[in-house]
């Protein structure tokens, strides 16, 4: 048999994450405190950067064009990453193209906001994200689903969402168990540590019998009996030590690393504030400190010097110019959406929580002409000082609830009125889930019995029974 070589042409298409990408998408998820210190980073590594004295509203100022500069490509070359010459800056991107880094994503974020953040990655229609929001409320701080699926979906039929089955609820939570933590969305522990055992690669060593182990004879290994184990699942001593070995590095609470964020010292990076014109929206000018390229080494550049060292200049002129422009990006889109987020909570600023108006990412997406995962990045961890306090842009985004008359409202705004009815009641009669039902149907707000007592719990509001005791 003769092999022969050959030549084929083959024509197809492949998205690539340029270094520019990267950079600008690691700079748009960063906070405020992180993003001082990756600035402080790039200073002290980079020469041609440099910090002006004092603070300002434009975070960035542009180097003014010279004779040297027609020589410098505007842009990064494809083969010289950001991370290459700022590693920390690096880590923050997802440019190994194997999807987002959940768990790095992940950080400083309570479980409830690491959820919501996937969830706007995900490919979900309108009511598939009501149902996933509505599953995501449900789950207890360790992680696990414990109201009735039957529970869930009749809130929904309450909230307005007509012919909904049991199975398309199913559906979206197969959905998202998913997501990370691995074990998520769990209806007990043998499912949780079936999740987990699901995601381990098909060569893991016994993972056969681990999986057989948890799935029939979990209650047989909390009992600690080793003997019943080995006979039915047809293992020696070694071999199922190794088992509920694998089994216990397992985590039986996926949920409980993370915990609800309250940060001490929070930077705003936008400011809200009302004149004679109305309100204004405008980037915290305390908030980052001014860079502009150093002008001295800048100068030291020679247009057509090929020298080891005139070319270290010049690459380090493109990195600073980038970050320049960057910075000057993530302002800009931080600014257009900041903006038409308090567009449409005016009537917060004005009323506070009971006139915050139903909002999702894709309202704003489809606004400012961006990706829902954009939105979602510029939205973690960037906060916003109001009269009213400060307060993170996630905030301001609630599901909706429709009332009696068409209109809908949000979710934190009938928390605010619940708490309102609460707080009014009379002291020796307290008012009952059911009886702030009936009050709330008549405001025109429609929710089950089961969704106010779900938000009743969720702000720490005993029963009416235990509040007349308390009393």
């Amino acid at each position: 048999m003769v092999m022969k070589a050959s030549l084929q042409l083959r024509i197809g298409t492949q998205l690539t994450m340029t270094p520019q990408l990267q950079q600008a998408i690691a700079l748009l998820q960063l906070s405020t405190l992180d993003l001082r210190q990756e600035i402080q980073q790039a200073l002290d590594a980079n020469p041609m950067l440099e910090q002006e004295d004092e603070f300002g509203e434009q975070a960035v100022s542009e180097p003014k064009e010279e004779e040297w500069s027609e020589s410098i490509p505007t842009e990064l070359s494809v083969d010289s990453d950001w991370s290459d010459t700022y590693q920390d800056m690096g880590s923050h991107g997802s440019s190994s193209g194997e999807g987002p880094d959940f768990e790095r994503q992940a950080a400083g974020q309570s479980l409830h906001g690491h959820l919501l953040w996937q969830l706007a990655m995900t490919d979900f229609g309108a009511r598939e994200q009501l149902i996933a929001e509505s599953l995501i409320d449900a789950l207890d701080a360790n992680g696990y689903l414990t109201q009735p699926l039957n529970d869930i979906r009749e809130g929904l039929r309450a909230q307005g969402i007509d012919g909904l089955s049991q199975r398309e609820v199913e559906t979206i939570l197969l959905k998202l168990q998913q997501f990370e933590p691995t074990g998520i969305f769990a209806r007990d522990l043998r499912e949780c540590l079936m999740l987990q055992l699901a995601a381990l690669p098909d060569d893991t060593p016994l993972l056969v019998p681990a999986r057989r182990l948890v799935r029939q004879f979990l209650e047989a290994l909390g009992k600690d009996d080793m003997r019943l184990l080995k006979r039915r699942l047809g293992l020696d001593d070694h071999q199922l030590a190794d088992v509920i070995l694998l089994i216990r590095s397992l985590d039986p609470r996926p949920g409980s690393a993370y915990g609800d964020t309250d940060d001490s010292y929070v930077t705003p990076d936008l400011v809200v504030r009302h004149d004679h014109e109305g309100w204004h929206l405008e980037l915290n000018p305390e908030a980052l400190p001014r860079l502009r390229i150093q002008p001295d080494y800048a100068s030291l550049i020679k247009r057509a010097d090929k020298s080891q060292d005139n070319q270290f200049l010049k690459e380090h002129l493109q990195e600073a110019r980038w970050l320049i422009k960057s910075l000057s990006s993530r302002n800009d889109t931080l600014l257009r959406v900041g903006r038409e987020i308090i567009t449409r909570q005016i009537g917060f600023l004005e009323h506070g929580e009971e006139a915050m108006k139903p909002l999702i990412l894709a309202d704003i997406a489809e606004a400012v002409e961006m990706h829902e995962s954009t939105i979602s990045r510029v939205t973690t961890q960037k906060y916003i000082h109001t009269p009213r306090g400060v307060f993170e842009l996630k905030y301001f985004f609630s599901s909706q609830v429709s009332g009696q008359d068409g209109d809908s409202h949000s979710s934190t705004a009938i928390r605010a009125r619940l708490k309102k009815l609460i707080q009014e009641e009379p002291p020796g009669k307290p008012l009952s889930d059911s009886r702030l039902v009936t009050l709330l149907d008549e405001g025109g707000i429609q929710v089950a019995r089961r969704t106010v007592a779900k938000y009743r719990e969720a702000m720490g509001i005993p029963s009416s029974s235990e509040r007349r005791r308390l009393r």
